[in-house]
């Protein structure tokens, strides 16, 4: 049985693990929430990640990587980031902990052309037909995206998956490194409190183009088709945490 948890860097409270709890649980794993959003600094410079952490997930958020002011716990993240890629910690960045985790190895976060949110299509590439979590996905795959801004590649990564509004939707960095832009880890429950949660609502009512109740229609065929990529991906990201707890 792991004695160590994997750390989860939470940055707002209505973006948890989701689906990823049962994953982890299902492996025996446990986890810690550090709770950014309740102490931005967290003690993240006291958390030695090597002796502590099974693995590390930096989860998403509405703010945007260079909001440094508002969010100083953003800065003190990425020096984090880098030392669980260099000591081969098993790492997963979802949404805003993609973009942080191409921003600590280097590479360009900005503005995306258009917001995605909601239901879309990603396409795998070569290279996912032989990464330890993307092998044996289809060639489409159906995701759940919430996010405004995008990332250059790293320099090294290997690019996973990519969208036609969004190149870059997924990619591996070193052996155990990977960031994800789309949110895997939706669940029906979380599909509606997002929805429902005042900013979001904010910032939907200034989107033509995104219709919350189609968003709401299509949840279930979304989640069903979505939960096939996620049995694939995610319990063999618990495997490797579960090897290094």
């Amino acid at each position: 049985m792991p004695t160590r948890p994997i750390l989860v860097l939470q940055h707002v409270a209505h973006e948890p693990l989701g689906s990823l709890e049962a994953v982890f649980r299902q492996a025996g794993l446990r986890w810690q929430y550090v709770e950014l959003f309740r102490q931005p600094m967290a003690g993240l410079e006291q958390l030695p990640l090597e002796k502590e952490a099974a693995g590390l997930v930096v989860l998403g958020g509405p703010m945007n990587v260079d909001q440094v002011r508002q969010h100083p716990h953003l800065a003190h993240e990425l020096p984090w980031i880098r030392e669980a890629v260099a000591i081969e910690l098993p790492v997963l960045g979802i949404c805003l902990g993609a973009q942080l985790l191409a921003k600590a190895l280097g590479a360009r976060v900005f503005a995306n052309g258009r917001k995605e949110i909601g239901w879309y299509p990603i396409h795998t590439t070569a290279q996912a037909a032989e990464d330890p979590l993307f092998s044996g996905t289809g060639p489409s795959e159906t995701v759940f995206q919430w996010h405004g801004d995008t990332f250059e590649l790293p320099e090294g990564a290997v690019r996973l998956a990519r969208a036609e509004l969004c190149e870059n939707q997924a990619f591996r960095f070193g052996p155990s490194a990977w960031g994800l832009q789309f949110h895997v880890e939706m669940t029906a429950p979380l599909i509606d409190s997002w929805l429902e949660y005042p900013q979001n609502r904010e910032e939907l009512a200034g989107l033509d183009y995104v219709d919350p109740a189609e968003i709401r229609a299509r949840a279930a065929e979304g989640l069903r088709a979505m939960e096939a990529l996620g049995r694939r991906v995610l319990p063999r990201f618990a495997a490797l945490c579960r090897q290094r707890g």
